[in-house]
């Protein structure tokens, strides 16, 4: 014996109630997760995958400016050696030399063991160092760049999450409107099939009610179709399993932006969108590239210290060997006269990388300019057929009622009352499509003066 309680599921065997409840069940449906726009964005901003990849160059650009700041400390490096004689080293003494060497002949003998040993610790100092410098700032302006970076893909993730959520309400409400329409048909045959079943209605307005069903119901599968396929697409920009269920709520409305707002943002798009932040920074620092690569004229000064411990001993009896121990410091100046024109080719490698991002910055300012226009004027086309389509609406269902009445009165015709039908579900598809245009025009507006959030 089954029963349900709830969420918990129980077995009773025989009489005597031996209960066996497992943990809190879904019942016969799957939870549906409820889904609007301001948690699509926050799930989107998360988890999705462009966002975790600019977060990392965040993280690396923090560990280039350690990488550069390195430059500027202390370098300690220790080393050992062990090393096989396999042929003593000798050294020479010439001829007629004495009391070392008082034959006519120049000498040599062997001097240190088979087996050499040698540790010590190197400490250098960059004194002077044109690169370190404009290392260290090249890599603070490479963060901000990454910063800026990362906020024009938060942006583009915003929009086209946005896109996709309003794609699933436009996709929603065509069904809907598909779905009266096949309803508004249903009930047009149902009644000429009630009127030709009493002889009041010809049987060419019968085939033609049905062949109208016959017709609407493949539009409601694909609208349907349709709306599954703008559900699978925000759930990809969500990184979420396509087999979640979800549930998507929102309101297909929208709010005229005030003429006031849209030039106020129209002023300050060439300030304000992350993109062009992101240029002007890659500017920046290619500019300091120049310095980088311009580091070859100038000279580098470094101090150094070593302490040394050396032996050389075959007898493997480590505690009593004699080490002798080699402390030094000094500078070293360094300037390289001739590279090869090395430097001057390098130097013109960065600016002719300046000059390109200069190019592409000033690409990217007309575009951003030309999508500000563009989404004002499809913003403002919108809002016209929205208004437009409102009474239109209105009108149609008007229509639908009257040719209702003639035909039922035997005044009217069926392709009248077809029309009609039609003209309604189109008022409705156009009013949805409008406000969907708006809402996408109202997007692309605020990602481009940097407004979207």
């Amino acid at each position: 014996m089954r029963k349900v309680y709830g969420k918990f599921i129980c077995l009773a065997v025989g009489v005597a109630a031996v209960v066996l409840c497992s943990r809190p069940v879904l019942s016969q449906e799957t939870e549906k997760s409820i889904l609007t726009l301001d948690k699509a964005v926050s799930i989107a901003l998360r988890q999705n995958r462009d966002i975790l990849i600019s977060d990392q160059d965040r993280y690396k650009a923090d560990a280039q400016i350690a990488e550069a700041r390195s430059g500027a400390f202390p370098q300690l490096t220790a080393s050992a050696q062990y090393m096989r004689n396999v042929e003593l080293p000798v050294i020479f003494l010439p001829a007629n030399t004495p009391p070392f060497n008082p034959t006519s002949s120049t000498i040599s003998f062997a001097i240190g063991s088979n087996n050499s040993y040698q540790g010590g610790l190197t400490l250098t100092q960059a004194l002077y160092s044109r690169q370190v410098g404009v290392a260290l700032d090249i890599a603070n302006t490479y963060k901000d760049m990454s910063n800026a970076g990362y906020e024009s893909v938060r942006q583009s993730v915003v929009l086209q999450v946005k896109k996709a959520f309003y794609a699933v309400l436009l996709m929603q409400k065509l069904v809907e409107a598909t779905r009266q329409g096949l309803d508004v048909v249903k009930a047009n045959y149902q009644n000429v099939k009630s009127l030709y079943d009493h002889g009041q209605a010809a049987e060419f307005d019968l085939l033609r009610a049905e062949v109208q069903v016959a017709n609407t119901e493949p539009s409601l599968i694909s609208s349907e179709n349709n709306l599954v396929l703008a559900v699978n697409g925000l759930k990809s920009l969500l990184s979420i399993p396509l087999d979640s269920n979800v549930v998507i709520q929102g309101s297909f409305s929208y709010t005229e932006v005030p003429q006031a707002v849209l030039d106020e943002g129209g002023n300050e798009a060439l300030t304000s969108n992350p993109s062009l932040q992101q240029l002007e920074l890659q500017e920046s620092m290619l500019h300091k590239n120049i310095s980088v690569e311009s580091s070859g004229y100038f000279p580098s000064l470094y101090a150094f210290g070593s302490y040394q411990w050396q032996s050389q001993d075959n007898t493997f009896q480590f505690g009593n060997y004699l080490w002798a121990k080699i402390v030094n410091v000094g500078v070293t100046l360094s300037w390289n006269i001739f590279d090869g024109l090395r430097t001057p080719a390098r130097v013109e490698e960065a600016r002719v990388e300046l000059r390109k991002v200069q190019y592409t910055r000033l690409k990217a300012e007309e575009g951003i300019t030309i999508q500000v226009q563009s989404a004002r004027l499809k913003m403002d086309e919108a809002n016209r057929r929205i208004q437009g389509q409102e009474k239109n609406i209105q009108q149609a269902k008007r229509a639908v009622s009257i040719a209702e009445t003639r035909f039922k009165n035997g005044v009217g015709t069926q392709l009248e009352l077809l029309d009609a039908q039609v003209a309604m579900t189109l008022a409705q598809t156009n009013y949805a499509q409008a406000i969907y245009d708006y809402l996408v025009a109202k997007a692309d507006w605020d990602y481009a003066v940097g407004r979207i959030r």
